[in-house]
């Protein structure tokens, strides 16, 4: 019985403690936002400087502050290192980018459907967002930056910390709770699959350098190249051709960017060669139990996972916090 009721403790913990970090990084905002707009208002109309700004209260302020209190309060465990082979890497990287372009897929399919019941287009706010910044930007921030950042945050120290509870428990809560901190629908559905197995390759692993690694991968190709090869195509241009049905129109503005239009089909060849590819690999795999998750040296009885896991006051406030902005963001 004390056993059960310190899983439930160590759990709430966890959850109270990134739930701190989210608050201090969203007070950090809200205070660098005053006081731009008191002083320079403008700096904010440049979505680029916007984003760089956005990094400073995320990585010098709640992400440090989060790591110390973790450090202190919740105890952790590591995974055992084991090596991967050159092969084994490149099939977990057709297999991450499969999933996260099936879960992409199934996450837009879900906010255009919302949006037909709302009445309201669910704005897919990644793809407006990198569509207004400088590439050098992208690679800074969503290349380099996030995903080192994030796979400590979202993959180390959640896992570590829920590893003894079994390693499905830590694969499912590192994927959770790093989808819920994206804050929208279409991020939630392919960063929490993104999470998940990025989680699993860490746990059998113990390597953390693989997730970082793939993290960037994804993120190069999904959010590096392509922007680079829509702007290459003048997406925006092409758009307007389209939805004047002017064919004449539609054609001179893809023979103008000929060679840019030849490489993005060539690009979205790609994404649909890997995107097969991965989800065959993970289905033969899965058929094959390549996936298996081991239990933990506390084994928690099936019928009280949830409540001893999630129904707690810090995991469930932390959860409440972002499905609510989730939800703001799809009907608002």
């Amino acid at each position: 019985m004390e056993e059960l009721i310190s899983t439930k403790k160590h759990f709430s913990k966890l959850g109270w403690f990134y739930l701190t970090a989210t608050g201090i990084i969203l007070a950090v905002q809200l205070l660098m936002s005053l006081l731009i707009n008191l002083f320079c208002p403008r700096i904010l109309e440049n979505m680029n400087i916007n984003i760089l700004l956005g990094m400073v209260p995320m990585y010098l302020a709640g992400f440090p502050l989060l790591v110390l209190m973790l450090n202190k309060q919740v105890p952790a465990q590591k995974p055992e290192r084991h090596k991967m082979t050159a092969g084994q890497y490149i099939l977990s990287a057709i297999i991450c980018l499969g999933l996260a372009y099936a879960a992409n897929i199934a996450g837009n399919i879900l906010t255009t459907f919302i949006g037909l019941i709302t009445g309201k287009p669910v704005e897919n706010e990644i793809l407006s967002v990198v569509d207004s910044l400088h590439p050098a930007v992208i690679l800074l921030y969503m290349v380099i930056c996030a995903p080192i950042v994030e796979e400590f945050i979202f993959r180390k120290l959640i896992v570590d910390r829920a590893l003894r509870y079994g390693q499905g428990v830590a694969v499912v809560l590192s994927g959770l709770m790093f989808g819920l901190f994206h804050g929208n629908l279409n991020q939630f559905v392919y960063a929490a699959v993104i999470g998940m197995f990025l989680a699993f390759l860490y746990v059998k692993t113990g390597n953390l350098k693989i997730t970082v690694s793939l993290h960037m991968l994804f993120n190069f190709i999904g959010g590096f190249l392509s922007s680079l090869l829509m702007k290459a195509i003048n997406l925006e241009e092409y758009m307007e051709a389209a939805t004047t049905g002017n064919m004449q129109a539609i054609m001179q503005q893809i023979m103008g960017n000929l060679g840019a239009w030849i490489l993005y089909g060539l690009f979205t060849l790609f994404v649909i060669c890997i995107l097969i590819a991965g989800i065959v690999l993970f289905i033969v795999f899965a058929a094959k139990r390549k996936f298996t998750l081991d239990r933990g040296e506390v084994i928690i009885p099936k019928e009280l996972k949830f409540n001893l896991i999630f129904a707690n006051p810090g995991m469930l406030a932390f959860m409440l916090i972002w499905l609510v902005r989730i939800v703001i963001q799809l009907f608002v």
